[in-house]
């Protein structure tokens, strides 16, 4: 499948995510959790090339040969975080700690830093729940969080979350702008102290990539994400929200670096050191939770057959690059 996933079809459609707002609304998160199964059953009948992405998956994130039963356990857990999604915007703290049981780790480097004034930029990843973000700026209102999102892609969830939640809606930078646009929107969202959160390991079709060890074998990432880090100057934290069943989620912050102020002539090579570091953390994380892993198409393809940017994979090919691939910033 590689980076052709934009093309895959919107599953469900916003009829289901309606009737799935409609029940959650009236009978409860408890009463909407039952339609997971049905859910579950339908993707796992209808939806072959997710179900073959899952099953390359899990082989070898578990290091065994992946059962059904597995694949339909991680369909499950991430139908079960987009359920979550209809209740984490619009919940208050109250109603939030009710609701939910959230462990939240890595806080206080991250409240250093932003008590200063200082923006910075959270990566996160299609490993679990982003939304679960939303957690931070119910313990500290006074933070600004900005996700960049491109709400041309999925729209049906893109709706569903701006009718839930219209305060939320309106901080969302549109991934969907063109490259200068996008670049200056982040750039002033950094400026004026806000946390910009980026997804910063699905690569556009076509965009440039670099390959770096996962889980044994290369994979391509996207190097816009950190191109735009070096250009911005910015500090860059982990983070990763980890759905561990029922109502539990795992919300962890890691500092991963300081501000990027990179001469130009070592910017190739920093390039590629960046992204190498990252997927060993997403490695190391994805296997404490290999069910959470939400990107259903071979990561490996791209690297295997060689991507569009092959020439890219040599990072000196990099080293005199202006890092302003910001048009590829990941758009999910």
């Amino acid at each position: 499948m590689s980076t052709d996933w934009k093309q895959r079809p919107e599953g469900g459609g916003l009829f289901a995510l309606w009737l799935i707002r409609s029940i959650g609304r009236y009978g409860g998160r408890a009463v909407s959790r039952l339609l997971l199964y049905p859910i579950t059953l339908y993707f796992l009948i209808r939806r072959g090339p997710e179900r073959l992405a899952s099953r390359q998956w899990l082989d070898r994130a578990l290091g065994r040969p992946a059962t059904l039963w597995d694949v339909a356990k991680h369909i499950h857990t991430f139908a079960s975080t987009i359920l979550d999604r209809v209740f984490l915007p619009g919940d208050g703290p109250e109603r939030m700690a009710r609701r939910f049981d959230v462990d939240v780790t890595g806080l206080d480097v991250l409240h250093r830093h932003l008590d200063t004034g200082k923006g910075m930029l959270l990566f996160g990843s299609h490993l679990g729940s982003f939304e679960v973000l939303r957690v931070l700026a119910r313990k500290r209102p006074e933070y600004t969080i900005r996700v960049v999102l491109d709400r041309a892609h999925n729209p049906a969830v893109t709706q569903l979350l701006e009718a839930l939640n219209p305060e939320v809606a309106a901080t969302v930078i549109d991934a969907g702008q063109d490259g200068p646009a996008l670049m200056l929107a982040i750039q002033e969202a950094v400026q004026q102290g806000a946390l910009v959160a980026l997804l910063v390991d699905r690569a556009q079709p076509g965009a440039p990539t670099l390959s770096a060890p996962f889980f044994g074998r290369p994979a391509a990432f996207p190097t816009a994400p950190w191109s735009i880090a070096m250009a911005l100057k910015a500090p860059i934290t982990l983070a990763f929200g980890l759905y561990r069943g029922g109502r539990r989620y795992d919300l962890r912050f890691e500092h991963f670096c300081d501000a990027l102020d990179v001469p130009r002539a070592q910017r190739g090579a920093r390039l590629a050191e960046l992204v190498r570091n990252y997927v060993a953390r997403l490695e190391a994380v994805a296997r404490s939770a290999p069910y959470n892993w939400f990107n259903f198409y071979n990561v490996w393809e791209d690297a295997a057959r060689g991507h569009a940017d092959a020439p890219h994979t040599d990072p000196a090919a990099r080293r005199d690059a202006e890092p302003a691939d910001v048009g590829s910033v990941d758009r999910a």
